[in-house]
C-alpha cells in the first residue's frame, strides 16, 4: 500500500504529556519559503503559543487536545496534539549524559525516557552513544496498544487491544482507548464513532486514502501509539497496519560489516567484499548492514562524512558499489545502508565554510562555544559536529542524499537515532515507505525508546539484552536477567508486535569471548538465536576473531564456534516455533548455580524449551514441564542421569 507525501505538512498527530517540548517542522521543505505556525485550538486553561520560526518547539501546558495550524508554501495545514497530565510521563533519560539539546531527539517530547532499557544500577556499557551509568530505572510502566481494522458492511470498524502495563493490578476494563484520525487524510476524527475500544468510521468519510492513531491510556500512563491506514481504490476495502515490519525483515538472520576489515586482500573495495558473499548466503545469511560507505575523513570506521552524496574513493565507485549490492540480491542477500545524520565531519566544507564566519553555512551547526568556534557534539568527539535541525536547510539537505541512497538498499541503519529530530525521522520513514512499503528502517537508540516505534522505526537496538547478556557472561548478573530482559520491553511500553534487534557485540563493543569466554559465548548465542528478534552477527563472530575492528582473520577460524553458529541458524530457519510471530514463556529450572535460564517458544502447535547455561561446566538441569532427551540443534541424546537434560552451554528440547 502506498501513498502520496503531503509536502510541507508537518506529519501525524503526536501524543505526549504536558510539559513536554514537540518539534515542529514543515516536511519536504523549501528553504525560500515562507512558514508560520499558530494555535488554532487548545483546552480552555491554556496559554500555550508557538514561535514564527520554520521550525519550532511546541510545549502543552494543559491536558486536553491541541490543533496546531501551519501556512506553507503549498497552502493550509493542520497537527494534531493530544496532551496528557504531565505525571503520565516517565521522566526524561539522556544518554549522552549532558542534558537535552535544541531541537533534538533528547527532547522531552521524542519519548526518551527512564525505564526505556537500562535496568537499575546497570552502569551500561559506552558504545556509539550510550553514556555510560547514565541510565534509571523509573516506575513509568506503561500501557500497550494493538490497532487493528476490518470493514462491516458501510462502516470501518478500529479495534484498540489493550494491554495493563507489566506488573499493575489494572484489568482491560480500567484502560480508556482513544481514536484519533491522520489530520492529513480524508477523514476527521468527528468522523469517528467510539465505543469503549472500539469505533466506527462511515466508509464513504474515508476518501482514498484514511490513516487512523490510537493510544490506550490507564491511570497514571498512556501508550505508544499504534496505526493503521486504509486504501479505498481497489475492488476490496485495503487495511494496512503501519507499526508492523516488513515481512522479509521478520526472518532474517542480519550480520555486520565493518568494510574496511573484512576481506581478505590488502585493499577495501566492493570487489573485494564480494568475494564473500556466497560464503555469507551459503552460511545461512540474508541481510547485511555495511559500515558508512560514504566519503569520509579517513577514519576507517567512516562515521565522519565530509559528503553525503559520493561513494568513498577507497571503496569504489558508485557503479561499483551499485553492482556489489547487486550481487547481494544475487546471493539473496538484502543491504542495509548505515544513515549517519546527526552529524558531519569537522573536514566537511560546509563546517569549514561555517568555522570561519561564512554566514550561508554557520547556521547549519550547534556551537557549545560559538566565540571559539566550538561545535556542538556528544562524548566530546573531536573530528564531528551536530548539525542544527532547526535550520531548513539542512533538513533538505539530508532528505535530498536519503533520496540519493535509499532507492539502491534495502533499508537504513540509523546511526545515533537517539540524537535527531522525532520529526525527521517521523518524515523520512514517510518518504523512504511511499516508494517502497518493504523498505526497513533499524534505529541505533541506546538506551531504547519505545515511542519510535510510532511511525519511526521498524526495529530496534535490544540494549538492555546486549548489557544483561554481558552481565551474566561476567556473573555479575543471574542467567534470569536474561528473561527480565525480554521483559522489560513491555515494560517500557513496547507493544508485543515491536520488532528487536539481538546482539551480543558490534563494531562499538569488545568481543564478547574475550571479556566472557568461550563457553558464555556459545550460551549467549543461543541466546540471539531463540529469544524473539532478529539475531545479529558481527563479522568473524562466527569464526572466533578476538579483535574488534581489526582485519579479520579468515585463515584461522575456530571451526567448534563456526559449526555451533551454523547450527543455531539451522534450528531457528527450521523450527516453526523459534519464527518471528512464536510465543515466549519463561519456565522453570533447577540447577546448581544461577547462570542457567530456561524458556519456551511455541507456534503452530510446535512448542520447544530452550536452556541455557552460562557455567564453565555442563550442568545436569531440571525443568518445570516435560521434555525430549534430543537436543535439536546438535541432534545428539542429551539426557541426564538426575535431571531433565544435560547442558553444556545451549540446548533446544522439544515439549511433550
Amino acid at each position: 500500500m502506498n501513498f502520496e507525501v503531503i509536502m510541507h505538512h508537518p506529519g501525524p498527530p503526536r501524543f505526549e504529556a504536558v510539559g513536554s517540548e514537540i518539534d515542529l517542522a514543515p516536511r519536504d521543505p523549501d528553504p525560500s519559503g515562507t512558514y508560520s505556525w499558530n494555535v488554532v485550538d487548545a483546552p480552555d486553561e491554556s496559554n500555550a503559543a508557538v514561535g514564527s520560526d520554520p521550525v519550532e518547539t511546541f510545549v502543552p501546558d494543559g491536558v486536553g487536545t491541541y490543533t496546531i495550524g501551519l501556512e506553507a508554501p503549498d497552502g493550509y495545514h493542520e497537527l494534531t496534539i493530544r496532551a496528557f497530565p504531565s505525571n503520565y510521563s516517565p521522566p526524561v533519560l539522556d544518554p549522552a549524559g549532558s542534558g537535552p539539546r535544541s531541537g533534538s531527539g533528547l527532547r522531552s517530547g521524542s519519548g526518551l525516557r527512564s525505564g526505556s532499557g537500562l535496568r537499575s544500577g546497570s552502569g551500561m556499557e559506552s558504545g556509539s552513544g550510550s553514556g555510560a551509568g547514565t541510565g534509571v530505572h523509573g516506575s513509568g510502566d506503561r500501557p500497550r496498544l494493538r490497532l487493528d481494522a476490518h470493514v462491516d458492511g458501510d462502516y470501518l470498524v478500529l479495534t484498540g487491544d489493550a494491554t495493563p502495563p507489566v506488573g499493575s493490578d489494572l484489568s482491560v476494563d480500567d484502560l480508556d482507548v482513544e481514536f484519533v484520525a491522520d489530520d492529513r487524510d480524508a477523514a476527521s476524527t468527528e468522523d469517528i464513532e467510539v465505543d469503549d475500544h472500539t469505533a466506527r468510521v462511515p466508509i464513504e468519510s474515508l476518501g482514498e486514502y484514511s490513516r487512523f492513531h490510537a493510544v490506550a491510556v490507564a491511570p497514571g500512563a498512556y501508550s505508544v501509539a499504534d496505526a493503521v491506514a486504509v486504501d479505498t481504490t481497489g475492488e476490496t476495502v485495503t487495511v494496512d497496519r503501519l507499526n508492523e515490519p516488513p515481512a522479509w525483515g521478520k526472518e532474517v538472520t542480519l550480520y555486520e560489516i565493518y568494510v574496511r576489515t573484512f576481506s581478505d586482500g590488502e585493499e577495501a573495495t566492493f570487489e573485494a567484499i564480494s568475494e564473500r558473499l556466497e560464503d555469507l548466503s551459503d552460511f545461512g545469511i540474508d541481510c547485511i548492514w555495511l559500515t558508512p560507505v560514504l566519503q569520509n575523513d579517513d577514519f576507517d570506521h567512516g562515521y565522519n562524512i565530509v559528503d553525503f552524496f559520493s561513494i568513498a574513493d577507497d571503496l569504489g565507485t558508485r557503479e561499483e558499489f551499485e553492482a556489489f549490492v547487486d550481487d547481494c540480491h544475487d546471493n539473496g542477500i538484502k543491504v542495509l545502508f548505515d544513515l549517519v545524520m546527526n552529524h558531519s565531519a569537522r573536514e566537511h566544507e560546509y563546517f569549514k565554510r561555517a568555522e570561519i564566519g561564512d554566514s550561508e553555512y554557520r547556521d547549519w551547526y550547534e556551537w557549545e562555544d560559538p566565540e571559539n568556534d566550538k561545535p556542538g557534539t556528544y562524548f566530546d568527539w573531536p573530528y564531528i559536529a551536530n548539525f542544527n535541525f532547526d535550520n531548513l536547510e539542512v533538513r533538505r539537505h539530508l532528505l535530498d542524499a536519503v533520496d540519493e541512497w535509499a532507492p539502491l538498499v534495502d533499508g537504513f541503519r540509523c546511526d545515533m537515532a537517539w540524537a535527531v529530530p522525532t520529526s525527521f525521522w517521523q518524515e523520512l520513514r514517510d518518504r523512504v515507505k511511499a516508494e517502497d512499503s518493504e523498505f526497513l528502517l533499524l534505529d541505533e537508540t541506546i538506551p531504547y525508546i519505545a515511542d519510535f516505534h510510532e511511525l519511526c522505526f521498524d526495529v530496534h537496538f535490544d540494549t538492555t539484552l546486549y548489557h544483561n547478556l554481558r552481565q551474566v557472561g561476567n556473573a555479575a548478573m543471574d542467567a534470569s536477567a536474561i528473561t527480565d530482559a525480554i521483559e522489560n520491553r513491555a515494560r517500557t511500553g513496547f507493544p508485543d508486535h515491536a520488532a528487536f534487534l539481538l546482539y551480543m557485540e558490534n563494531h562499538d563493543e569488545s568481543r564478547y569471548a574475550e571479556d566472557c569466554g568461550k563457553t558464555q559465548a556459545k550460551a549467549a548465542a543461543g541466546a540471539l538465536f531463540t529469544l524473539p528478534g532478529i539475531p545479529l552477527l558481527y563479522a568473524g563472530q562466527e569464526i572466533g576473531e578476538e579483535t574488534r575492528r581489526e582485519k579479520v582473520d579468515w585463515h584461522d577460524p575456530d571451526e567448534d564456534l563456526r559449526n555451533h553458529y551454523r547450527g543455531l541458524v539451522n534450528v531457528r530457519d527450521e523450527l516453526d516455533a523459534l519464527s518471528y510471530d512464536a510465543d515466549y514463556e519463561e519456565v522453570e529450572s533447577e540447577a546448581s548455580h544461577q547462570g542457567v535460564v530456561a524458556y519456551a517458544r511455541e507456534n503452530e502447535g510446535e512448542r520447544v524449551v530452550v536452556v541455557l547455561n552460562f557455567g564453565p561446566d555442563a550442568e545436569s538441569v531440571s525443568l518445570g514441564e516435560a521434555v525430549g532427551s534430543e537436543d535439536l540443534i546438535s541432534g545428539e541424546d542429551i539426557d541426564a542421569d538426575d535431571a531433565d537434560v544435560l547442558v553444556e552451554d545451549v540446548v533446544v528440547v522439544p515439549a511433550e
